[in-house]
């Protein structure tokens, strides 16, 4: 078991290990998109990048960045994550849309 803390919400979810911390912020009401990313996001398949996320503490609990994330977010700092890329498999505390 794992546990996503999202730290804007003061929202605490309890989830299996493997779990997609994008479908695991939407299924608990966890908003993660801004306007833009609400209006053309490509519904977790890796290809919009409009579901950044910043990754507070336990970084090392998620899966390795994909190729994906490392082409778009190169020039974001390194705790930045794509929510539809991250596994979860430990805990984490999660900052919903960085500035």
């Amino acid at each position: 078991m794992s546990t996503i803390k999202f730290i804007k919400e003061e929202k605490e979810v309890v989830t299996a290990s493997g779990a997609n911390l994008r479908e695991k912020a939407l299924q608990n009401d966890v908003d993660i998109y801004r306007l833009r990313g609400k209006l053309t996001n490509c519904g977790g398949y890796g290809q919009c990048g409009t579901c950044i996320v910043e990754i507070e503490e336990g970084a090392e609990n998620l899966s390795p960045k994909t190729p994906f994330e490392l082409r778009k977010l190169k020039k974001k700092p390194d705790s930045y994550r794509l929510a539809c890329q991250a596994l979860v498999n430990g805990p984490v505390s999660v900052i919903t849309k960085p500035k």
